[in-house]
């Protein structure tokens, strides 16, 4: 952790974490999925079908309080490192909606906004679809809106992978053995294929990028613990069109088929999601484990990295590195694994939904990140 000073945000006013959204009771589960799918012709029913995700916890999604638990973890970080900086928060799905809080802000003075986007990855459901909510946010608000910029995504900062290799530590405690010889399924958010071969146009794509975390976190976790063990990446939430193909193997497929390997004893690593949101909290903690179970394979499901102190920290140098360098400082980007820090400002063209399209499919999960 470095040590700042209040002119160490400058140019900026405000901190905005930026997260997909959800509902908050029975009510808004409609509602919610019908804003997140508007204009894709999904059917009602459909909605209805998604919906029965959220009623088995009561109507409510868990993303609004972890997003109000970043806010305060970043207020909190700053405030330690002497930063007045204020963090608020906007969703592009629900309340509070974007154009909303923006609103606020620039009621309050607020004139220049950085913006931290809840997805670590570069893909256009996790980047680009966010610079679009935010375009339009700043059109809706005209004259009045702040000007906004977007931190690059935190895929390979050190602090979010740290913080993966922890909460794998953790949960190996609570398996057979730990780590020695256990099998690491890596799990993030399915997207089309489309959309995987449009991510990797300007930098590494959307599988790539896991596959070199993945890689950090193995070399982090037997420097650790002096162990050895296999690990694999596989995929959840895949939604849409069955016609289309999307990235695989789907995890539960995968489990089974580790299972007819031999394979009995698995942690489960959502490293495509910061929190333990709905599509953690369904599609991982009753799903996956039930497949599990059902093949006979002991497996525990470990922590995103949520509020954890490392992770927390190094956003935090990520955000005084960007607001270093609109100072005209010259100040280099922290990562770790194989891949370059994403520039600040995304290249034109760079993770479009088909490569060398601006329009294509929508993914219909509930929360992407």
């Amino acid at each position: 952790m470095t040590t700042a000073s209040n002119s160490d945000s400058l140019p900026y006013d405000a901190l905005l974490v930026c997260s997909f959204g959800g509902p908050n009771q029975s009510e808004d589960v409609v509602p919610f999925l019908r804003n997140v799918t508007r204009g894709k012709n999904i059917p009602e029913e459909r909605l209805v079908e998604v919906g029965e995700h959220y009623y088995r916890f009561g109507g409510k999604s868990p993303i609004n309080e972890q997003n109000l638990q970043l806010v305060e973890a970043l207020q909190e970080e700053l405030s330690d490192r002497g930063v007045n900086l204020p963090v608020i928060w906007g969703n592009r799905n629900w309340h509070p909606y974007t154009t909303d809080t923006l609103r606020d802000a620039a009621a309050f003075g607020t004139q220049r906004v950085l913006t931290l986007v809840t997805s670590a990855y570069a893909s256009y459901s996790g980047s680009r679809q966010y610079r679009e909510h935010l375009a339009e946010a700043v059109n809706v608000l005209g004259s009045a809106a702040p000007s906004i910029d977007i931190l690059r995504p935190f895929f390979n900062d050190p602090g979010f992978a740290l913080a993966n290799a922890d909460a794998i530590g953790e949960a190996a405690s609570r398996i057979d053995g730990g780590l020695q010889d256990v099998h690491i399924v890596y799990v993030t958010h399915s997207i089309p294929d489309t959309m995987q071969e449009a991510s990797a146009v300007t930098g590494p794509g959307y599988r790539e990028q896991h596959l070199d975390v993945m890689a950090t976190i193995n070399s982090e976790l037997e420097t650790r613990h002096s162990v050895s063990f296999d690990s694999s990446l596989a995929y959840c939430s895949r939604s849409g069109d069955p016609r289309v193909p999307w990235l695989e193997p789907d995890v539960n497929d995968h489990i089974e088929a580790l299972a007819s390997q031999g394979v009995r004893r698995i942690i489960i690593a959502p490293i495509g999601f910061i929190s333990d949101h709905m599509e953690v909290a369904f599609d991982l903690d009753i799903e996956a484990l039930e497949t599990a179970g059902e093949q006979g394979v002991q497996a525990v499901r470990a922590d995103t990295v949520g509020v954890r102190k490392v992770f927390i920290s190094g956003l935090v140098d990520m955000i005084l590195e960007r607001a270093a360098r609109e100072r005209g400082e010259e100040v280099a980007p922290t990562v770790s694994g194989s891949y370059a820090a994403f520039p600040d400002i995304a290249p034109p063209g760079s993770c479009r939904m088909r490569h060398g399209e601006v329009t294509g499919i929508q993914v219909i999960a509930g929360e992407d990140d």
